[in-house]
Parts: C-alpha cells; sequence; structure tokens
C-alpha cells in the first residue's frame, strides 16, 4: 500500500500514481517554455494537470475500514450505490434461485473490493467478456467479469461477482481456490468504474434499499 502522510493508496494504483504524478509535474513546470503562451493559458493547463492528478490519487485512495469479522452479517464489499434487490436464476455456479444485490461505483467511489464475509474460497473464475453500461440487465452475464463462491458457516455458499463496465478495463482478484479469507479484506480492485454483484440464500434478510449509498465495510448488507 502506498501511504503520503495521512493518505494511503491501493497498491494496484501505484504505477499509475508515480505516472500521472511525473506527467502533472512535467506539464505545470515546463508550459512555462512554451514559446508565447499567454498568461490565460499557461494558467489553464497548469490547472487542468492538477485536477487530473488529484482525480487518480481519490480513484486509488485506500481509507481504512477497520472491522471486526462477524459471520452473523455480510457487509457491502465495495463503496456505490444499491441498484439491484431481486430473486434471480443463478446459471453459472448455482444453477437455482439466489437473492441478488448490486452495487453501482461511480469513478467517483472508493474502488477497494473486500471480503463481504469470512470462509473457505470455494470457486474464483475469470471470464473475458464486453464491456456494456454497468446498469445494463445484461452486464452481470456479458461484460468481463470475476466470480467467486466463499463458503460461510453461517450463510453457506455466497457468490460475488466483479463486473467491468464502460470504462473500467481491467479487474483484479486476490481470491484463490482453496485459501480461507478474512471478512474485509482486501479482495481485489477494478479500475474506473463498475459494479458488484452479490448472490444469497433464498430466506436471508437483506437490510439495504434500492437506491441506498452504501459503503465497503461499513453497511451491512444481510443478515441471517
Amino acid at each position: 500500500m502506498l501511504r503520503i502522510k495521512w493518505l494511503s493508496f491501493h497498491e494496484e494504483g501505484a504505477k499509475i500514481i508515480l505516472i500521472a504524478t511525473f506527467i502533472a509535474v512535467a506539464i505545470i513546470m515546463g508550459v512555462h517554455y512554451i514559446v508565447e503562451t499567454p498568461i490565460w493559458l499557461v494558467k489553464t493547463i497548469q490547472i487542468a494537470a492538477l485536477l487530473m492528478l488529484i482525480m487518480v490519487l481519490q480513484f486509488f485512495r485506500n481509507p481504512a475500514r477497520p472491522l471486526t469479522p462477524n459471520d452473523k452479517y455480510i457487509t457491502a464489499p465495495v463503496d456505490g450505490k444499491v441498484v439491484v434487490i431481486e430473486e434471480v436464476e443463478e446459471p453459472e455456479y448455482f444453477k437455482d434461485k439466489r437473492l441478488q444485490v448490486s452495487i453501482f461505483m461511480s469513478p467517483i467511489n472508493v474502488h477497494v473490493t473486500r471480503y463481504a464475509t469470512s470462509g473457505k474460497v470455494k470457486y474464483s473464475k475469470y471470464h473475458p467478456g464486453k464491456y456494456l453500461v454497468a446498469w445494463h440487465p445484461k452486464a452481470s452475464t456479458e461484460n468481463e467479469r470475476t466470480t467467486i463462491v466463499v463458503e460461510n458457516t453461517n450463510f453457506g455458499e455466497v457468490m460475488y461477482r466483479q463486473i467491468a463496465g464502460a470504462l473500467a478495463k481491467r479487474i483484479v482478484n486476490y481470491a484463490k481456490e482453496g485459501t480461507f479469507v478474512k471478512q474485509g479484506a482486501d479482495a481485489g480492485f477494478i479500475k474506473f468504474g463498475s459494479r458488484v454483484d452479490i448472490y444469497l440464500p433464498l430466506g436471508t434478510e437483506i437490510n439495504v434499499k434500492i437506491g441506498e449509498k452504501a459503503v465497503g465495510n461499513k453497511t451491512i448488507i444481510a443478515t441471517k
């Protein structure tokens, strides 16, 4: 994890942050040497370079979210807005009906993915695919995505799916089959906007509503 004083940034952004910083500094310092450049244009270019750097830094921020694991509830794996709560047929792994809760992440949200529950990773698979907008009904099955199933002692098998969107071009998944994971720990990263779907057993009590803001490691998605 990259740290700058009180700020912390996810390791997946280290290279991009360094490149963006170099470019921004080069532009801010070098624009003065462009021949006969009006002062207003110099300031505009410098401000644009600074804003670009700030956007990159805020995207890769990784705020500390301490969490004491608790098998009685499912926590939000990401920051964003709850856009789907419905009973669906899950065809990839369960092949039966599940409760789906989807959280949409805008480019300004924290994009760290955290484990929503503790347990053993039973399934972890990457699927290449399209880059439909994240809220498209077929994004869950046609977009680039990773599917992970964690077996928890209370909820049983819980699935979450990282889905790339129109801007997201890379999904990072840390879950390895056969390993034990801890609720709240880093599970991966989705670069530049997307969504995460959670699939829970029928009968699970959902604690969020459509349109509600979810905060990773803080919002309780479901209890049992």
